[in-house]
């Protein structure tokens, strides 16, 4: 891996940190097992919660939200 600086004059501190977080993240990409993407299970469908669709509240619908169902 070649890292070229091409703008500024960093100090020798500031680049070896710089080289550091480049590493690190370069270590944590490889060591990430690869995981299969599973299908999601059927109890965490949302759409077995929500069966029917809910009506759009209509301009008068404040008047309504305490009503007795």
């Amino acid at each position: 891996m070649t890292i070229k600086v091409v703008r500024g004059n960093p100090t020798p501190e500031e680049l070896a940190a710089a080289l550091t977080v480049v590493r690190a993240r370069a270590a944590a990409t490889e060591a990430e097992p690869s995981t299969p993407d599973r299908p999601r299970d059927a109890w965490s469908d949302p759409s077995r919660i929500a069966t029917h669709h809910m009506p759009h509240p209509g301009p008068a619908s404040w008047t309504r939200t305490y009503w007795p169902s």
